[in-house]
């Protein structure tokens, strides 16, 4: 199993930018596909951004593509968020998630999640 744990969320004014950062423990994540899926109050859960298990292939939301970048560090057992030109519409809580890959992408089942972190985008 592996344990995941998200950090970098915080209060932004809109138009600034974060990092959000996914540290893994208990299983090396090059076994995995990773991503970000968000969820904001009443709305239902959007994955947002997606990685391959070396890097080679990305996934984006269209409501983020050429704002948000994924990466991971593998050697490291990290996952990155870095989101840019942040929106109101982008407030919600982003949870890091690990799966074994279907098409080169993270999927929302049988997946390890962590337990999120908040990201709030005043206007």
């Amino acid at each position: 199993q592996v344990q995941l744990v998200e950090s970098g969320g915080g209060s932004v004014q809109a138009g600034g930018s974060l990092r959000l950062s996914c540290a893994a423990s208990g299983d090396t994540i090059s076994t995995y596909c990773m991503g970000w899926f968000r969820q904001a109050p009443g709305k239902e859960r959007e994955k947002v951004a997606s990685i391959s298990r070396y890097g080679g292939s990305t996934y984006f939301a269209d409501s983020v593509k050429g704002r948000f970048t994924i990466s991971r560090d593998n050697a490291k057992n990290m996952m990155y968020l870095q989101m840019n030109n942040l929106k109101p519409e982008d407030t919600a809580m982003y949870y890091c998630a690990a799966s074994l890959c279907r098409s080169g992408m993270v999927t929302a089942d049988d997946t390890y999640w962590g337990q999120g972190t908040q990201v709030t985008v005043s206007s």
